[in-house]
Formats: structure tokens, C-alpha cells, sequence
């Protein structure tokens, strides 16, 4: 039997967009956590169906007053919590129950948190993905930070970031008194997590690597990573981010390898 402890301490926020046929299994994902959080909804879209599901879930619904948007609604979402912690839950993606619970467990003793994440799977017609090449990537890309006095390096976070971006965003657990707001940019459509890591790798405080999967990603033809990829953009967004880190020729060649990487992401 499940544990129907609370914590006063996370909040998710869920980002929805318009009428997503997925929303009510992302919402029960959050409400069946082991360990409950305040959920709350925000959108730029709002429309009977999100009232409707934010009246069923009994979710207060938020709406986003300023330009409609990705990053718009992530910064937004954020400035309404009053929790130390918070997740951006995609409206898409479904968190296993334990969570929150492993999330918080792996905060003992850690003295200047500034953001939490897990491996992930993926969804795939409504199957379950642990293991594909990109799965496997991202973990092999992570493995300098498990141990725990890597946590704090920020060589050694700038050096995982300049090959790529291994952090699932929605896998995100953010410390909210260590990261300033707005986090997030509004000139990527696609790279716009990979930019805020790398811009809160050059902070003191520790970066925490859970290696076990919390949460499943859902891969489908109307998500922004696979439209992304279709339309071309990602590849673009990702040369500008390695010219944070490197020559323009190395940018050029890490961006070929990691294109044909996310190339899983593709239906």
C-alpha cells in the first residue's frame, strides 16, 4: 500500500497547451505520487477543456497574462510557486510514483541544491521505452556526475554540457532559492532547457543525478521535440549552444554527431 504522506515543500506545475489527449494520465501520475505535492495548471491557451480538467482534478488554472509561449508559460508557472521546490510537468509525460519521495530523499545533506534530475524513458504508442540509442547516450554522458563530490563541479557540468543535453526537463526538480527568475530565454524554440543548464552550471551549488528513471517522456508527432527535429530547427539551435563552448569548426562537428543521436526522437 501506497505511502499518502504530504510534502509542503514541491509543487509540479503543469504547462498545458490546448486539448491534449494525454493530460488526464499526466494529471494522475501527480495525484498518485507516493509522497503528494500542491499541483497547480497554467496555460496561454485557455479553453473549456482545460477548465474542464482543472475543475475534475481540482487543480487551480492559471492563466499566462503576457505573450503565449513555451518558455513564456515555463517562467510564469514558476513565479507562482511558494514551495522551496518545484517540477515543470509536460502535459504529455507521466512521472512514476515514487518521484517526489526520491527526489526529496536524495536532498539530505545537501547544502546548496540548485536543481535535481533523473534518467527517463520514453512512450511510444503507448509503450514503454527504457533502452534506445539515445536513452543509452544521454546516460553514458552522465556518468561523470554520479559521484557525489561531481555534484558540485562545475568543470565537470560544463564539460557533460558542451557534448550535448542529457537533462530530461521534465525530469527537472528545481531549488527555487538558488535560481533566479526568469529562467528560462524566449529566442529557442527547442534548446531553450539546454541554455538555462548552462546557465546555472557557471553557479555555486550542486547539480543532483538521480540514475534510475522517474519519468517517462511521451514521443508523438504534435510533440515540440519531434516537430523540432522534423522542421529543422533543433539543428540550428544546437550549433549556437555548442558555440557557447567551443570553436565554431568543433561546434560544427559535435552538432553532425549529436543530430544523428536525437535522430530516435523522430516517429
Amino acid at each position: 500500500m501506497r505511502s499518502q504522506s504530504r510534502t509542503n515543500h514541491h509543487t509540479f506545475v503543469i504547462c498545458a497547451y490546448k486539448e491534449s489527449p494525454y493530460l488526464a494520465e499526466c494529471i494522475e501520475s501527480l495525484m498518485d505520487q507516493s509522497l503528494k505535492s500542491k499541483v497547480i495548471m497554467v496555460t496561454s491557451t485557455p479553453c473549456e477543456y482545460l477548465k474542464g480538467m482543472a475543475e475534475r482534478y481540482h487543480i487551480p488554472l492559471y492563466v499566462n497574462p503576457g505573450k503565449s509561449g513555451i518558455t513564456e508559460d515555463w517562467n510564469y508557472g514558476l513565479s507562482l510557486v511558494e514551495t522551496k521546490l518545484a517540477t515543470i510537468a509536460h502535459q504529455d509525460d507521466i512521472y512514476c510514483p515514487d518521484y517526489t519521495e526520491t527526489m526529496i530523499n536524495n536532498l539530505k545533506y545537501i547544502k546548496k541544491p540548485i536543481l535535481l534530475f533523473s534518467d527517463y524513458g520514453e512512450l511510444r504508442n503507448g509503450r514503454k521505452v527504457a533502452v534506445n540509442r539515445n536513452l543509452r547516450i544521454k546516460k553514458l554522458m552522465l556518468l561523470p556526475l554520479r559521484p557525489g563530490i561531481a555534484r558540485r563541479s562545475r568543470l565537470i557540468r560544463r564539460f557533460i554540457l558542451s557534448f550535448g543535453d542529457p537533462i530530461c526537463c521534465p525530469s527537472v526538480m528545481y531549488a527555487m532559492r538558488n535560481i533566479n527568475l526568469p529562467l528560462f530565454e524566449n529566442h529557442y524554440s527547442c534548446s531553450e532547457d539546454w541554455e538555462a543548464w548552462e546557465k546555472l552550471s557557471k553557479e555555486s551549488g550542486d547539480f543532483i543525478y538521480i540514475p534510475k528513471i522517474l519519468m517517462y517522456h511521451r514521443i508523438h508527432e504534435e510533440s515540440t521535440t519531434t516537430k523540432a527535429l522534423t522542421e529543422g530547427s533543433r539543428i540550428n539551435e544546437n550549433y549556437e549552444m555548442y558555440k557557447k563552448f567551443w570553436p565554431a569548426p568543433i561546434a560544427g562537428m559535435l552538432n553532425k554527431w549529436y543530430t544523428r543521436s536525437e535522430e530516435s526522437n523522430e516517429l
